[in-house]
Formats: structure tokens, C-alpha cells, sequence
């Protein structure tokens, strides 16, 4: 893991706080998005933990220039910052997570994990500002695609943040159904994973 932030106490916390858990190693950590995707390049980390404002290079573009060379790497959004335009930015340059400094070390842990597995994360306000942007949509974005209403619902699920169980349960599927679905939408939009839908979804629908 790569932890990135201007504050070299947060850095130096975040680092001793991940390195007593197990599963986590931290191979190096940075000051901004510009020596970010410079250790990255370098280091290939699975993980990078970015903070968004930044001097020299912020988040956001570090996030860019990371997926664009090494769109593997998993990269969560750590900030103070709950602002609508960030998240939007965020997701669309391809985080996988977008979490909030003013959650307990255990709840952020557990994000990193959510997201090391597969899963997209958003902290419930972050979620919740998702929700709104969604709200004021372009009425045509997806109308190109043909999708379904049930396909159309499924990705906004998928760009909520929800794992296949919850939008199971939210829209009385099955969870090999939704699996199937999910299967079905990447084929037709010739996506690679379940974070390329949400960006495909926010980028026709924000």
C-alpha cells in the first residue's frame, strides 16, 4: 500500500496505524499526487490511500495519471473534504473508494479491505451526495445505449457503492441474478469491472 498526504503526522499515522494489521504492508508513502504516481510507477502498490488537496499535483489528477498508466492499482480517496464537484472528479478519474478523515481507524480500515477484495466504497455521506448528483441528470446520457430499466437501476446501484448482496435486496433479485445482470452490462458496454459501470454511469448521468 501507498499511503499519499501533504501532512507528514497523518502520513506517519496512517502508516503505524495500518502496519499493526496484518494484511496490510505499506511500501512507501508521498506527499502529493505528482510523487504518488512517480511510486507507483516504481513500486506497482495494489493499494494507494490519497488525500485529495494537495500541493504540486492534488488527488484527483494523481488519480488520473495513476489509472491511466496502471489502471490495477486500486486507489481509495481519504479527505476532510465532502464536496460534491471532488466526489464527482474522484470517481470519474477511476477511485475506487471515496471515505472521509472523520471516521473511526476501524471503519477505515474496513473500507481498504472492502475495496482490496473488489468492492467500490463510499462513507454513507459521500453516498448520499451521489445520490443527489444523480438527481439533476442529463435526460439523455444513457438513452443511447438501449439499456433496461432494470439495467439502468442495477448501475446506479453499482455507482452508489452497493455490493451485489445489497442491490439484491434492494431490488428483490437474487444475488446470482444481479451477478448475471452485472455480467451482462459489462459485455454489452465493453467495460472491465464494476468500477468502469460506476464512472460509465456518473460520466452519462451527472
Amino acid at each position: 500500500m501507498l499511503i499519499v498526504d501533504d501532512d507528514a503526522l497523518i502520513r506517519d499515522g496512517l502508516k503505524v496505524l495500518l502496519e499493526l494489521e496484518e494484511d496490510f504492508t505499506v511500501v512507501a508513502t508521498a506527499s502529493n499526487g505528482q510523487e504518488a504516481y512517480e511510486q507507483c510507477m516504481r513500486l506497482q502498490p495494489d493499494l494507494v490511500l490519497m488525500d485529495i488537496r494537495m500541493p504540486i499535483m492534488d488527488g484527483v489528477l494523481g488519480t488520473q495519471k495513476i489509472k491511466a498508466a496502471a489502471p490495477n492499482i486500486k486507489i481509495v480517496i481519504l479527505t476532510t473534504f465532502k464536496d460534491d464537484e471532488y466526489i464527482k472528479e474522484a470517481v470519474q478519474s477511476g477511485a475506487e473508494g471515496y471515505i472521509l478523515k472523520n471516521q473511526s481507524s476501524d471503519s477505515i480500515i474496513e473500507s481498504l479491505r472492502a475495496v482490496g477484495k473488489g468492492n467500490i466504497v463510499f462513507e454513507k455521506e459521500v453516498a448520499g451526495s451521489i445520490s443527489s448528483m444523480m438527481q439533476h441528470r442529463k435526460k439523455n446520457g444513457l438513452a443511447a445505449y438501449e439499456l433496461t430499466q432494470r439495467e439502468l437501476d442495477i448501475l446506479a446501484l453499482v455507482a452508489e457503492g452497493l455490493s451485489n448482496k445489497e442491490i439484491a435486496q434492494q431490488l428483490f433479485l437474487s444475488e446470482g441474478t444481479t451477478r448475471n445482470y452485472i455480467t451482462a452490462l459489462l459485455e454489452k458496454l465493453q467495460l472491465r469491472d464494476r468500477t468502469q459501470l460506476a464512472i460509465f454511469y456518473l460520466k452519462n448521468n451527472c
